[in-house]
């Protein structure tokens, strides 16, 4: 079953564990992020485009419709554009989005109740805009249904994220929490067992039998995963590794690991995709 854009809408700060002050607004950028902002209609402030796109016929009809709900359209040139986004690739065209507005974590268990095999990501210590972004992509497109992570020791979703994250934020919701240790806790009433994924752990990922609800919980390749969250969590797994390289990167051993819990969860073989962006 195809996925449908998730509902941002905004939450009560006063019930939720979100920061009292939230982020700028921030810019996304490249074709594909910006054309599904404006496909999921994502609340847009502006958007900058190259004449050439602003015609097209991907663009033309979305871009009046969110001049539509009050954002304002402006031609200009790459220059402009290069400048804004100091000399990243734009393709041509670029938009300033509301601060992102994070799920509270009772609504995510809400919204992932339907599910026969719930499975979310729990993340601390990711400070790479680059890996959160990989998680989030990998996360949504392998069948995950959200990423859980804390207010400090992450960096939050930016335009860096998204541009990342190619789209998949319009689908996976994302939880900030002030205390992960509370959070794993409070999955566990929920019925989820967490996985820690732990280099020097003496238990292999091919070896755990995932079923029911499960939370992935990955740290930073530097610092890895605090003591005390390891203690909170219900088995510590590792990645078999055959050659000098003595860890992987938080992302790909995020995406290993989601790919063999879903793996266990379908009965046919799970395909894989390979995307050049």
């Amino acid at each position: 079953m195809d996925r449908q854009p998730i509902n941002r809408r905004p939450v009560d700060a006063s019930a939720s564990d979100l920061e009292a002050t939230p982020d700028p607004p921030d810019y996304i950028y490249g074709r594909h992020t910006v054309l599904t902002a404006l496909e999921q209609k994502q609340p847009l402030n502006r958007v900058w485009v190259i004449p050439p796109l602003r015609y097209d016929h991907r663009f033309q009809t979305l871009l009046a419709q969110a001049q539509g709900h009050g954002a304002v359209i402006d031609q200009v040139d790459t220059t402009r554009l290069d400048q804004m986004t100091q000399g990243a690739k734009h393709q041509g065209v670029v938009a300033q989005v509301a601060p992102y507005s994070y799920w509270d974590l009772s609504q995510l268990l809400e919204h992932i109740r339907p599910q026969p095999h719930p499975l979310v990501v729990v993340a601390e210590g990711i400070m790479d805009p680059q890996n959160l972004g990989a998680i989030i992509r990998t996360t949504e497109a392998i069948g995950g249904q959200g990423l859980i992570i804390p207010q400090r020791r992450c960096v939050g979703i930016t335009s860096t994220v998204a541009k990342v994250a190619t789209g998949a934020l319009s689908y996976l919701p994302v939880v900030r929490v002030v205390n992960l240790t509370r959070t794993l806790e409070e999955l566990k009433t929920a019925g989820f067992w967490s996985y820690a994924l732990v280099p020097e752990a003496t238990t292999r990922l091919d070896q755990v039998q995932f079923s029911g609800a499960v939370a992935l919980v990955v740290g930073s390749e530097g610092s890895g995963l605090t003591l005390n969250l390891r203690r909170h969590c219900d088995v510590s797994l590792c990645i078999p590794l055959g050659g000098k390289t003595p860890s992987l990167n938080a992302a790909v051993a995020c995406a290993m690991a989601l790919y063999e819990v879903r793996r266990q969860h379908q009965p046919a073989r799970l395909p894989l995709t390979v995307s050049e962006t």
